[in-house]
């Protein structure tokens, strides 16, 4: 079996294959391998995710509409081009101010 991680891949359209669902929030991961993880997230108005954290590091990027992101007690309102990273473990919660979609990008400790 060949590693997921020694093949270069694209991943293209992939706003037309995961819709912004009424009340709904849905996710797509795009790469996942041991090392690093990719995952589209389109969430609805209104729609959250609650607090939680990661072992991972975590890098998220807002591509459309507008998200309310809470980190460590500071909460920050996202807008597309915007990027923040989250450390390992940091807890964090997230809510969709306008129907949005966003990238997260998780990478494994000593990677």
């Amino acid at each position: 079996m060949t590693d997921p991680a020694t093949i270069s891949t694209f991943h293209l359209q992939l706003a037309e294959g995961l819709p912004i669902s009424q009340d709904a929030t849905t996710s797509r991961k795009v790469v996942n391998t041991e090392q690093l993880r990719v995952i589209l997230f389109a969430m609805d108005a209104g729609q959250e995710l609650t607090e939680h954290a990661s072992s991972r590091a975590v890098v998220v990027q807002q591509l459309q509409g507008r998200l309310r992101l809470t980190v460590a007690g500071r909460t920050e309102t996202l807008e597309p081009g915007d990027v923040v990273y989250l450390a390992p473990d940091d807890r964090h919660a997230l809510e969709a101010e306008t129907p949005c979609r966003f990238a997260l990008v998780m990478v494994a400790q000593g990677s």
